[in-house]
């Protein structure tokens, strides 16, 4: 867990991000930053899976309905909220370009992929209840929560009180209407689900599907 958050954290400091953007240009930090993490990401849930069992809770009833519904609106908020002007979090392209008066899903979350972290980690941790889960889905849910917070006063202080509490307040007053793209967004995450269900089985274990059959 310490390589993924080191790994994950490091990167995203302003000298070493600057570091990197000026090497790699906007895209390729975007690309090699998410990549990194996902290779991460699947190395502690392979080694999660091989640890020893060790309960701590029981399965609670409807845990895999949760799972499934929280990693499908996890994939939703990513699609959605990713690879778009985003001045108020991290990773964001063409800030310049942002108007709080057209958020989008930015008006609910200001920032979606720690959302969509801990949607599907936390419907995970609750699903799973032994040690090596529960230590792995406790952390990533903690470390969302942590981000949430460590980014908004990062932004508030580099962007002055005033002026991050005024593009707060309007993304949170701007009208509610969908974004261009829309519908092709929602059909891609449910493709990106689908093929996450597929592989779920090489990742995690276990089909998604085979825990709703008798």
């Amino acid at each position: 867990m310490s390589g993924f958050f080191i790994l994950h954290s490091i990167p995203v400091r302003p000298p070493v991000r600057s570091w990197l953007v000026r090497r790699l240009g906007r895209a390729g930090f975007g690309i090699a930053y998410s990549f990194q993490s996902l290779a991460m990401l699947g190395v502690l849930l392979v080694a999660a899976n091989r640890a020893p069992y060790l309960a701590l809770w029981p399965e609670p009833p409807g845990a895999h309905c949760l799972v499934l519904v929280a990693t499908t609106a996890a994939i939703l908020v990513l699609v959605f909220g990713l690879f778009r002007p985003n001045p108020l979090s991290f990773g964001g392209l063409r800030n310049t370009a942002f108007d709080p008066r057209d958020p989008g899903i930015l008006r609910y979350c200001r920032h979606p992929v720690l959302l969509a972290l801990l949607l599907w980690s936390g419907a995970h941790l609750i699903a799973n209840g032994d040690l090596a889960h529960g230590l792995m889905f406790g952390s990533f849910a903690l470390f969302s929560l942590l981000g949430t917070w460590a980014i908004d006063r990062r932004r508030q202080r580099d962007m002055g009180d005033e002026v991050w509490r005024r593009a707060v307040a309007q993304m949170r007053s701007a009208p509610m209407r969908l974004p261009p793209g829309a519908r092709a967004r929602f059909a891609g995450g449910l493709v990106a689900m689908a093929l996450l269900m597929v592989q779920h089985p090489w990742l995690a274990g276990g089909g998604i599907l085979e825990q709703f059959t008798p």
